[in-house]
């Protein structure tokens, strides 16, 4: 077969070819319409491509806060409190109505004696020239206690803050309406330990309610429930593997300049 021959008979040559019978080269698959006339469709992305590290997808949602821990517990505060309040006023009436000028009343021998005793000063019957200071005091702390119970959600931290807040009030309603006067009215005690001093149950609540807030600053709880130890360990783990990202990147930086 001759070179002429050849090229005739290949299928597709521009000898051969007839302009009215499309080749597969000019067959063009069809691109479907877009959202409007003659609008460009964009390609879609090969399979198996994902997004650049980094580039943001869709609109973030704000983070939201951190739900409370559980309920309020200012009910809790505001029992404790009058519990507190009630029974150290009822004992003051009480002891100023039947004990008062009369004599001690033995309660565990010598050691332990209810007597009345006035006292112009703080607990335990110290400071006993400060009356004034001590009634500001205790209205600082009146104060102090009630905003901490805005943000309070800790049941143990409840009953402590009430126990402080139920003693406070009870020695304050004594130097505000008791004589000699208002802000310089004497604290009525009446429970005489030997060798020790003289107190009210106000004290003791005090007492009982300062002891409470130290063991839960020990454990690490806070009055909004929460643990700030834990909150400590979260930031330190936090920063140690931060650093050691940061150590990685130099070492790796070292090597790329050696080489």
């Amino acid at each position: 077969m001759t070179a002429a021959e050849r090229i005739i008979s290949t299928q597709g040559s521009p000898q051969t070819r007839d302009d009215s019978v499309p080749t597969p080269a000019d067959v063009v698959a069809p691109v479907p319409a877009g959202p409007g006339d003659g609008a460009a469709v964009r390609p879609e992305a090969p399979e198996g491509a994902g997004t650049p590290a980094g580039a943001p997808v869709g609109p973030t949602a704000p983070a939201e806060p951190d739900a409370p821990k559980g309920r309020r517990r200012i009910g809790v505060l505001l029992v404790v409190a009058l519990l507190a309040f009630l029974v150290d006023f009822g004992s003051k009436l009480l002891v100023v109505a039947r004990l008062e000028n009369h004599s001690a009343i033995k309660v565990i021998g010598d050691v332990v004696t209810f007597q009345v005793i006035r006292n112009s000063g703080a607990a335990f019957g110290m400071g006993q020239a400060l009356t004034v200071v001590f009634t500001m005091i205790a209205s600082a702390v009146i104060v102090v206690i009630w905003r901490i119970a805005r943000r309070l959600y800790s049941l143990p931290w409840a009953i402590a803050l009430g126990l402080l807040l139920g003693g406070a009030l009870g020695n304050l309603t004594d130097r505000l309406f008791r004589s000699p006067g208002v802000f310089r009215g004497h604290v009525v005690d009446f429970i005489s330990v030997q060798h020790f001093a003289v107190f009210n149950l106000a004290d003791s609540a005090i007492v009982c309610g300062g002891i409470l807030v130290v063991l839960l600053s020990f454990r690490g709880s806070n009055p909004d429930g929460t643990v700030h130890q834990q909150a400590d360990k979260d930031g330190k783990a936090e920063k140690d593997g931060k650093d050691g990202t940061d150590d990685g990147g130099d070492r790796a930086g070292k090597t790329g300049g050696a080489e």
